[in-house]
């Protein structure tokens, strides 16, 4: 049984986009024909209380609005979806409730009323705020429309909001990428997520790749803009977020963290830790023609008790704070011995220092990333 309740979050996946950009690879729809968002935020509901049952008597400790692109729905249809899962699942008096928003499709009335609904936090998806990079990302904003958005939810009060920025875009200087920090830095975001374009596949970029720095200007954009964060008091407590002190996303903590979230909505992942240890992963219908039939789950599977130590660290060393040893038995109910063998062999690569209390990945471990998780392989 548990010895305590592990932290638990809610994601909500919103599918439908305007315009497919060509890096994405995300569960996202162009609207074709406008959705009925009323159906959909129905079935979110009767998802949820299908996937509830696993969460014993916990409560939510933080609800992220994904996409696609939220901020199509009204602040009326999220009033209503967030009072409902209130009425199924407890929300925390001090739950972080974030929805992302694209800057063209936000105004005023429509920040505030998400504000009264519940949304504490917003997630802007800026990307660049030069005209030819958007263009070249098939963004449909534009840089004033950015401005204007961050403006808003600066002066909205909230609790935090975020500015979503990219990095090694084509044909982007070092120049380039400094004057998009600078000019996320003057909106004075209490966090920035700020992370490289890679090309995926089965997207647009994918099929036909653009020209993308080479290797040493992307290292010099990584550590001019990161030295200009750090001067502008960002920490960088994540592989590609930055926060204020005491602004980091605690959503995106728990995930990283190894915590709990119950995840609706097309082609929504979740992960939940039952009593006995077992951790389950579910994964929802990805198409909104058949969630919207009703048929919301696609597969769950418990994940083998073998790979455990390699998901646990997967998520654990993107964040640059010491992981706690007693944290790993707490969230994946094995004993330390389990990964002695491969600790002590990550510390003599010097990837990792080890403590009484846990593990702190270096800077070679940092930089070799890929190489200390495979140890755990």
């Amino acid at each position: 049984m548990f010895q305590y309740k592990i932290p638990i979050s809610l994601y909500i996946h919103m599918p439908w986009c305007v315009h497919k950009c060509p890096y994405c690879d995300f569960n996202s729809h162009t609207v074709k024909k406008i959705p009925d968002y009323e159906a959909y935020i129905d079935n979110l509901i009767k998802d949820l209380q299908q996937d509830v049952v696993m969460c014993s008597d916990r409560s939510v400790h933080s609800i992220f609005i994904g996409g696609g692109t939220p901020s199509l729905f009204s602040a009326e249809l999220i009033a209503k979806l967030l009072t409902k899962v209130n009425q199924i699942i407890p929300i925390n008096k001090d739950a972080e409730i974030t929805i992302e928003a694209n800057p063209n499709s936000v105004d005023v009335d429509r920040f505030n009323g998400y504000q009264q609904a519940g949304i504490n936090r917003i997630s802007i998806g800026v990307q660049s705020f030069q005209a030819n990079k958007l263009k070249n990302l098939g963004r449909i904003h534009n840089p004033e429309e950015a401005i204007n958005a961050g403006t808003l939810a600066h002066n909205l009060n909230l609790r935090s909001f975020n500015l979503d920025l990219m990095h090694g875009l084509p044909n982007q200087s070092v120049d380039d990428a400094l004057y998009d920090l600078k000019q996320a830095i003057e909106i004075a975001p209490p966090h920035l997520s700020w992370y490289q374009l890679t090309i995926e596949p089965n997207t647009l970029f994918g099929s036909k790749p653009p020209v993308l720095p080479d290797d040493d200007n992307l290292w010099e954009i990584y550590q001019q803009g990161h030295q200009l964060l750090t001067d502008h008091g960002y920490q960088q407590y994540e592989t590609s977020a930055y926060a204020k002190p005491d602004f980091q996303c605690q959503h995106n903590l728990n995930y990283w963290r190894f915590g709990d979230y119950l995840g609706i909505g097309c082609g929504a992942h979740g992960k939940i830790t039952r009593s006995n240890g077992e951790i389950i992963r579910t994964i929802k219908t990805r198409h909104p023609r058949g969630y919207l039939e009703g048929r919301y789950l696609d597969r769950s599977y418990i994940v083998a008790k073998e790979e455990l130590p390699f998901e646990f660290f997967m998520n654990r060393f993107r964040l640059f704070e010491i992981v706690p040893k007693h944290e790993f038995e707490q969230r994946t109910f094995l004993p330390l011995q389990a990964v002695n063998k491969q600790i002590n062999f990550a510390i003599e690569k010097n990837y990792l220092i080890e403590s009484e209390y846990g593990w702190q990945v270096t800077e070679q471990g940092k930089l070799f990333l890929n190489s200390l998780l495979e140890i755990f392989l």
